[in-house]
Formats: structure tokens, sequence, C-alpha cells
């Protein structure tokens, strides 16, 4: 009986020791199903000298790439001599400028567009309005959430605003003027997180 039963242990054992060998945790991903899907990579493969190969001021612009905001580099031409107050102006136009036109060939490749329409105008503040305001001659509160984004994080990490990461916008009516946070949250999910805005009066 002993002689007869031991064949059967031993298949039992090797039964289990093949299951115990080939158990597959079932928060595992499965790694043969072929590549990944390819993904916008939002990165430009090396620098895009070509493009803004122009004397000016170094600047950067948000662009849209996927669902988020990248800062892509630019430059900016303002006249010797502008005031302070006009200087911020022009960097402020220069870079909506920017913002509306077409992304380079290698910004298309790395999955860049702009949401930001051409034909807007900024002018200076307003009788009442904070010294560093800009008035846009399209309201804010018409924008898109992605161009208030790109828009309000262009400005407010350039020469066109106080370097705090915000900005005082308004439109062309006599509405007050606003204060627009460029955050975490709007620079990672601008259709979904719109700039805060407070309200501000001259000073």
């Amino acid at each position: 009986m002993t002689v007869r039963r031991l064949p059967a242990l031993c298949g039992l054992a090797t039964v289990a020791v093949l299951l115990t060998g080939c158990g597959i945790r079932a928060t595992e991903v499965p790694t043969d199903y072929g590549p990944a899907p390819s993904r916008v990579r939002c990165s430009l493969a090396e620098p895009d000298v070509s493009a803004r190969a122009t004397p000016g001021l170094p600047a950067q612009v948000f662009l849209l790439c996927g669902s988020s905001l990248v800062a892509v580099d630019r430059t900016v031409r303002v006249p010797d001599g502008a005031s302070d107050s006009g200087r911020r102006v022009l960097v402020a136009q220069g870079l909506l400028d920017e913002l509306a036109a077409q992304p380079s060939a290698a910004e298309k490749e790395a999955g860049h567009t702009s949401d930001v329409r051409g034909g807007i105008v900024v002018t200076g503040p307003r009788s009442g309005d904070p010294e560093d305001t800009l008035r846009l001659s399209t309201d804010p509160d018409d924008l898109t959430s992605y161009a208030l984004a790109q828009v309000v994080c262009t400005f407010s990490a350039s020469a066109a605003a106080e370097g705090d990461g915000s900005v005082i916008l308004a439109g062309p009516t006599d509405r007050s003027a606003r204060r627009y946070s460029c955050t975490d949250e709007v620079r990672a999910r601008p259709g979904s997180n719109e700039p805060p805005a407070d309200e501000v009066t001259g000073g």
C-alpha cells in the first residue's frame, strides 16, 4: 500500500509546486500585449532655435498640450526708452500676439496648440484702475477657460506683471479690474480650473 501511494503523493506535490510557481497576482499588469499606445510627448526633441531666433526680450508663453499648459520660449520686441507703464503694455501685446500665432513646426509635432485667437489688443489702465492693470479689447469672461489660463499664466510670469504669479486684467467696458492668479491647478488642468480672480480697485 505504501509503495502504491508514493506516485500519487508525488503527483500531488508536483501539481502544488506548479500552481504556486504559476500564480499571478490580480494587480499585476500583463506585458505581452504589444507596445503602449503612443502619447503626445509635450516637450521639444531639441531647442527650437529657428522659430524664435529674433532679437528682443526673452520671455515664455504657455501653450496647450493635452490637458495641461506648457511653457515655451519666445522673444518680445520692446522699443528702447519706453516708460514702465508703456513697456508693460508692449510686452503684454507682444506675448498675446505670440499666443495667437501658429505654433512652430517643432511645437506642433510635440503636440502644442493654442486657444487664443488673434485680434485682441492690450491697453493700459484707465482712471481708477490699479496702475499695473492691463485692459483687453475682449472681456476676459468671453475667453474660453483654456485661452484665459494661457493669457493669465503667460502674463503673470512676464515683465507685463509684478512677478507674484498674478496679473490684473479688465475688459473694454467700465467693469472693475480683477486680479487673476496662475496656480498649479490651472497649469495642470486649464479646462476645468479657471484662474482664481478677485476684484481690485485703484491705488
